[in-house]
């Protein structure tokens, strides 16, 4: 049986194309089918590397069995969760109020108008351990549908409004929906940032290095963050230099651990408090945040003339970077999402078994396969990252690789009408609409990129992104909205409510950022303004720093004096002024370096800083290397407008939809069922 996803641009729907499971891709159609049956939507949501995926894919999805009882009674729909985040989002929060496991793969029951009334994570085949069999959920929620319809209308009602409720109560109170006495403002970055270490250190494993427990991640932004603070003008130097061991105590040991593997790509996370037994799949987001991250130690180590310190940073980041080029980059320049867990060894599909092999005897077997889906969000951060390591490390092949991925994202990600796409493979484009995440990140790369090469198109097109982002009264949005689907089922609100962090930033956290760059750039109040804005209706983030690294290193970039470092010379002055500045890092700054000509034009294009400069070399906003080692220098000392704003918080389950779902009948009866928990040993998918 060959399925209507055969010819999906997901991997990751096309790994199902064969199952004997009547698959509907996500969209409108299988919603009207849903309604002229008058049967249930079971939405499957996983991505292409996700193990659990892979095994629940095996057991149930290729059992022509469960697909025959599936197309009885169900409408079935797979969803990949990283072309579409949006719909991803809004249905974990609605599974929020029937499990506290919440990962991939993720199912979710919904009426055929599209409120979810049921929902867990991984089910077995067969009942294991209390945990029920997937043809038994199956089984109950049909009967439920077929037996106590009002019921399950009422549930699904609940869980909706509970959904809109929760983004309205977001919007007034900010993402946390705490008290004003919670806030952590740019403006009292000082006061904050003292138990924001505190409170890393306490989480700090002493013996094995990072945060927590077992399953540990690696939360790249919480690094990001201890390393802007460490760098802060504006925090007590014996918090900030706190601030840096902590860093580097926790990348120096999970670059030592069984977490990074041999060619220097890091793993999602590993299952044990010691980072032994890693979760095998490696992806693009988190190697590209820890290359950035293990950039930035290597050049605070060499402030701190910690010589041996900051050449193991740069190792580290050196292989990461030769990760990405040598397995991630796909041909043309970009990179793919993930490489799997899974491998094929002796004929046997097996997790880790690749990995585990010694380096010398792995180029006789097939590697794990690439999910080669291209998302634009993600491929920002590994271009900004790669261009800055490129700088910082004096590793031009990274900065090369950053100009080749971004040269191929503006041509095929960028529509002829100017909008931005989410994804696309090989040079078919996704119709997922592409989030705030990827105008935001997208558009920090394409600045700090354009910025370092001094090249017009990069600069141009990373403010005309921001642009679309910032509204005309300082706020900021999706150009494209949310998935126009789940606003026809009444879910948008699901997205709206959660802009989750952890893993990555957030999408407004992602936007805010860009908008800070393009300010220093410009000199455009508005795009300070909304970065300013954003950080100043979150609540409660420093309370929360692993939850809510990104926002927070908002808020330090925000509370510093602007820092904008300008180069204007031709090719060979040029590259030695940037020689002399490889260690100039300040929490938010931006750095541009562009001959006469380039300089002409960016300044053209609304660069404040360039317009009228000719050769020679401005320092603007702060005070440079470069200003005591050359001539012809002119120093404008413009201290930025004090700022006045609250920082962030990451999402959390909302309490009505938990409520919304544990007092109503599908929270009890099919409860009796049992919820995914994931197994003993192996839990599923689950972020931070």
């Amino acid at each position: 049986m060959v399925n209507r996803l055969a010819d999906a641009v997901s991997p990751y729907l096309r790994q199902h194309a064969d199952n004997p499971v009547d698959w509907y891709p996500w969209g409108e159609e299988a919603f009207a089918e849903a309604r002229r049956r008058d049967v249930p939507v079971m939405v499957s949501v996983g991505y292409a590397t996700c193990h659990w995926c892979h095994v629940m894919a095996r057991e149930s999805f290729s059992d022509p069995e469960v697909g025959a009882a599936l197309g009885d009674r169900f409408v079935a729909v797979k969803v990949d969760r990283e072309e579409h985040p949006d719909v991803d989002a809004s249905l974990m929060a609605a599974a929020s109020a029937f499990t506290q496991h919440l990962g991939w793969p993720l199912t979710v029951f919904t009426t055929p108008d599209g409120a979810p009334f049921y929902a867990g994570t991984y089910w077995p085949p067969v009942p294991v351990q209390g945990h029920p069999a997937f043809r038994d959920v199956l089984d109950a929620v049909a009967r439920a549908w077929t037996q106590r319809r009002a019921e399950v209308l009422e549930t699904g009602g609940s869980i909706r409004a509970a959904l809109r409720d929760a983004a309205a109560g977001r919007a007034a109170t900010g993402p946390a929906g705490e008290p004003d006495g919670a806030t952590a403002g740019t403006d009292d970055v000082a006061r904050w940032a003292p138990g924001v270490v505190d409170g890393l250190e306490a989480l700090e494993d002493r013996e094995h290095g990072g945060f927590g427990a077992a399953p540990k991640f690696p939360v790249a932004p919480g690094l990001e963050l201890l390393l802007d603070v460490a760098a802060s003008s504006v925090v007590d130097e014996a918090v900030a230099a706190r601030a840096l061991v902590l860093a580097g105590r926790t990348l120096d040991a999970m670059a030592a651990s069984p977490l990074r593997d041999a060619d220097g790509g890091f793993f999602r996370y590993a299952t044990r408090a010691d980072w032994s037994e890693p979760h095998y799949e490696r992806m693009l987001y988190d190697n590209a945040q820890l290359l950035s991250a293990a950039t930035t130690l290597a050049v605070l180590r060499r402030r701190d003339r910690d010589e041996d310190g900051a050449a193991r940073a740069a190792q580290v980041a050196a292989g990461v970077g030769q990760f990405l080029l040598r397995t991630l980059r796909l041909p043309g320049g970009a990179f793919a999402s993930a490489q799997d867990s899974e491998s094929t060894l002796d004929g046997r599909r097996v997790e880790g078994g690749w990995y585990l092999l010694p380096p010398a005897e792995r180029a006789a077997h097939e590697p794990p396969p690439l999910d080669t889906k291209v998302l634009t969000g993600w491929n920002g951060l590994a271009v900004e990252a790669l261009a800055r390591a490129g700088h910082h490390l004096d590793l031009p092949e990274l900065t090369d690789a950053a100009c080749a991925a971004a040269d191929r994202l503006l041509a095929t990600h960028v529509r002829p009408d100017g909008s931005l796409a989410r994804a696309s493979v090989d040079d078919r484009v996704s119709e997922a609409v592409a989030t705030l995440e990827d105008h935001g990140a997208l558009a920090s790369a394409l600045l700090v990129l354009g910025g370092l090469t001094g090249r017009t198109r990069y600069v141009s097109e990373g403010l005309r992104l921001v642009a679309a982002t910032v509204t005309a009264d300082a706020g900021l949005r999706a150009p494209q909205g949310t998935d126009p689907v789940l606003t026809g089922i009444g879910l948008d609100a699901g997205a709206a409510a959660d802009p989750s962090e952890g893993a990555t930033p957030s999408g407004p956290t992602t936007a805010a950022r860009a908008a800070l760059l393009a300010h220093l750039a410009t000199g455009e109040g508005r795009y300070r303004a909304a970065a300013e804005a954003y950080a100043a209706a979150s609540r409660g983030a420093s309370g929360r720093p692993l939850a809510a690294g990104g926002v927070l290193r908002l808020a330090v970039g925000l509370a510093e004096p602007a820092h904008q470092l300008v180069v204007v010379a031709d090719d060979a002055p040029r590259a030695a002024f940037l020689a002399a500045a490889r260690d100039w890092y300040h929490p938010g700054a931006l750095l541009v370096a562009a001959t006469p000509d380039d300089a002409a034009a960016l300044g053209g294009d609304g660069l404040e800083s360039l317009a009228g400069r000719g050769p020679g070399a401005t320092c603007a906003r702060t005070s440079c290397v470069g200003c005591r080692r050359r001539t012809r220098r002119t120093c404008v000392d413009s201290s930025a407008p004090e700022p006045a704003h609250r920082p962030a918080a990451r999402r959390r389950v909302p309490p009505r939809v938990q409520d919304a779902g544990r007092r109503r009948m599908m929270g009890g009866h099919l409860g009796a069922t049992g919820a995914c928990r994931g197994r003993p040993t192996d839990p599923p998918e689950e972020e931070p």
